[in-house]
């Protein structure tokens, strides 16, 4: 997937800048693929290590089809890259290797504004930018000082001739204070407004925010969620696609009542990949926006989300985690993984069929 990326880095060239501009009477469009968080425990750490080094193909090759898919794949990094030693919860330290398997997979740009990204302070924090500016990955959310936040943030993704607006925030950084000059975003609704407004200064066809947020383990939104998300669709954010409960919790199509517009809310999509493997902790689901736009207009075309499942070694005898579509062909598992895999979705459909409002399940 090709990323066109504007971060306000002085001569930076957009990669399709030869590219002739798209003619005023023809239906511009774009996909988006969003996902949730990117977690890395030590049992993750182990399964992956090879002879010289981790290796995490096996873990994404299920997926890779569907993410490619998509013209950009956004998710959520919930780990540090701070180096050795490689720790998982409560301070979270994943191999370099692991960036390049999600890199790998077909992800374009992470999410770095988590309760974890000060797990190992600031040497963690500014290592983390490090390793993914040096793969090339777009990123936001961290900083390393106020300047480098103005110059990148709101961060402005532009693809087959759209220009998104992306905002990322966090709710909390488990009690741990940023080091000056290090940057974090907060959920700060004075911040959120100038952040905001400085998104609509940009003229984007639309401004997407990724608040991690919410109660752990809670499959309903919480009063604070649904707070914040009226706040930000009143002031001009067309769409939150939001993580961190680490289960899933409903989606939702908001229709304006004066402009007809809609904004698709995700209160959480659930872990992507992780080592838990509590009830509903165990899977996740991706979502896809379509967006066109005709003669300057943009709207939501449509959306669908995906649901899929995470296969531990303890439970499948293989030696890597492997995170399967739902749709996995039963042969591909044993006993104990069809019967984890089914509660799994069960669940889910359950939850979703209860609760989401004017989105659905992608057909295969």
């Amino acid at each position: 997937m090709l990323l066109l990326l504007c971060c306000g880095k002085a001569n930076q060239k957009p990669l399709d800048a030869e590219e002739p501009a798209p003619q005023q009477d023809t239906v511009q469009h774009l996909t988006l693929l969003f996902a949730g968080d990117l977690m890395q425990h030590k049992p993750q750490v182990t399964a992956a290590a090879t002879a010289d080094g981790y290796d995490y193909t096996e873990c994404f090759r299920y997926m890779k089809p569907q993410i490619e898919e998509a013209d950009v794949a956004i998710a959520n990094l919930e780990v540090t890259l701070a180096g050795k030693p490689y720790t998982g919860y409560p301070t979270f330290s994943a191999p370099d290797d692991y960036l390049k398997g999600i890199v790998d997979a077909g992800f374009d740009v992470l999410l770095t504004s988590n309760n974890h990204c000060l797990d190992r302070g600031q040497q963690g924090l500014e290592r983390t930018l490090t390793v993914l500016d040096s793969f090339d990955v777009p990123h936001l959310g961290t900083y390393r000082d106020e300047a480098e936040r103005e110059r990148s943030y709101p961060f402005l993704l532009e693809k087959n001739g759209f220009r998104i607006a992306l905002l990322n925030f966090t709710y909390d950084t488990n009690g741990i204070e940023v080091t000056p000059p290090n940057v974090v975003n907060y959920i700060d609704t004075i911040q959120l407004a100038k952040d905001i407004y400085k998104a609509h200064a940009m003229r984007p066809d639309a401004i997407i925010a990724c608040p991690h947020w919410g109660i752990e383990y809670k499959q309903i939104p919480s009063d604070d969620q649904r707070w914040l998300t009226q706040w930000l669709l009143d002031r001009g954010v067309d769409h939150v696609i939001g993580g961190h409960p680490h289960v899933l919790q409903p989606m939702e199509i908001h229709t304006n009542d004066y402009t007809l517009a809609q904004h698709l809310v995700v209160y959480s999509m659930g872990n992507y990949v992780s080592n838990m493997s509590a009830v509903n902790t165990d899977g996740g689901a991706q979502v896809t926006l379509h967006l066109s736009k005709y003669a300057g207009i943009t709207k939501l075309d449509s959306c669908s989300y995906s649901l899929f499942w995470v296969s531990k070694p303890k439970d499948s005898g293989h030696k890597n985690y492997r995170v399967y579509p739902v749709t996995v062909s039963p042969d591909s598992l044993n006993a104990v993984e069809k019967s984890l895999l089914n509660r799994f979705v069960t669940n889910a459909r359950t939850l979703f069929n209860a609760r989401n409002v004017g989105i659905k399940e992608k057909s295969e």
